[in-house]
């Protein structure tokens, strides 16, 4: 039997001393990335998934009748919200996409209305997810250790890391066949090689849902996506392969997505502080909240693709009060995805914007 959800209130996180200290050089390390890639190509991009390979434009549909429990925030009332979904891999700089890296996507819900949270323009609600269940440190802190190898390694040696790519996903094809799997290894380039069209996306990282506490995900739910989940994509000598393959089969799929709730129920074994904890879906099941859909269109246009990769930003913390980011993790991304954005909008001489439904 699946327990009641757990009711959101501020004490469910547990903000530690040194948090202030560890965000700072968070945001040294990631301005370490964002120069270095500036500098040696001459334009500014993201300090994460700083590489696209498509851009699509869609309809998301708040599902009619929801459960209470369900029907929250963005959530409260069925009706449709004009979407952009950006699709990424999770690099500092543009790679070629022989070195295999976990997949992004990065989702921008228009026109939400609500409250919104502090700092947060416009009004749109942004969800920002991987193709992962969990997180690869469970603290700030511990990320930062991380992120300071690779900013060393940032637009270095590109030949070394595709050989090293390769090697790594040896190794974790290995761990799979024995139950194993490895977020460090996929995140230095052992992820196997996916078509994103097919992949399942998660929020990884705790929100508070309304009333409530949730993670999020979303999932290939037509055939013409099904299809792609798990195939892999030959990226040798082709630096941009995945966004060519996506391009050529967003030509003809209609693609549709559900986005899916998972309520916490139990904070000892769905916490919020530690995000390399999976949420056991026996015991927190996921829950369909809207379905995402999007016609056939060429998913590198570059109109779209200067207003949405050039021209806009995507933060967790941009949205409404009602999805607050929870969590160490959350905390520390605020600003340096602010600076991030400053940095980008600084170098480029571009302004980025907040978007509205008929734009």
């Amino acid at each position: 039997m699946v327990a009641d959800p757990v009711r959101y209130s501020p004490d469910i996180e547990q903000v530690s001393s040194g948090e202030d200290g560890t965000i700072e050089q968070l945001n040294q390390t990631f301005n370490k990335i964002l120069t270095t890639v500036a500098k040696d190509s001459g334009h500014a991009v993201r300090s994460v998934h700083a590489k696209a390979h498509g851009i699509l434009e869609g309809t998301m549909t708040v599902a009619p009748g929801l459960a209470p429990e369900l029907a929250q925030g963005l959530f409260t009332k069925p009706g449709e919200h004009k979407v952009y979904m950006r699709l990424s891999t999770n690099a500092g700089d543009i790679l070629p996409d022989a070195i295999s890296l976990p997949r992004g996507l990065a989702l921008k819900v228009l026109d939400v209305e609500g409250e919104r949270l502090p700092g947060a323009e416009g009004t749109t609600q942004n969800f920002i997810m991987v193709n992962g269940k969990v997180f690869q440190a469970k603290t700030a802190e511990k990320f930062l250790g991380s992120l300071k190898m690779l900013a060393g390694t940032t637009d270095r040696a590109e030949g070394l890391k595709v050989a090293a790519s390769t090697v790594l996903r040896g190794v974790n094809t290995a761990l799979q066949t024995v139950g194993v799997e490895s977020t460090t290894i996929a995140g230095l380039g052992g992820a196997p090689n996916v078509d994103p069209l097919g992949e399942t996306y998660y929020s990884i990282t705790p929100f508070r849902y309304g009333d409530y506490v949730a993670k999020f995900s979303v999932a290939p739910i037509a055939p013409g996506l099904t299809a792609l989940t798990g195939r892999e994509i030959d990226a040798s000598g082709r630096p941009d392969a995945i966004r060519e393959t996506v391009r050529s089969e967003m030509r003809d799929i209609v693609g549709e997505w559900e986005f899916r709730v998972q309520l916490c129920r139990d904070l000892e074994r769905q916490p919020v502080e530690d995000p390399t904890v999976e949420w056991n879906e026996d015991e927190a099941p996921f829950q369909r909240v809207a379905t995402i859909r999007v016609r056939p269109q060429d998913s590198w246009d570059p109109t779209r693709v200067q207003a949405v990769d050039e021209e806009m930003r995507f933060s967790v913390w941009t949205g409404l009060a009602a999805h607050r980011p929870l969590g160490n993790i959350n905390r520390a991304r605020n600003a340096p995805y602010e600076y991030s954005a400053a940095f980008r909008e600084r170098f480029n001489g571009c302004p980025l914007h907040e978007p509205a439904g008929q734009s």
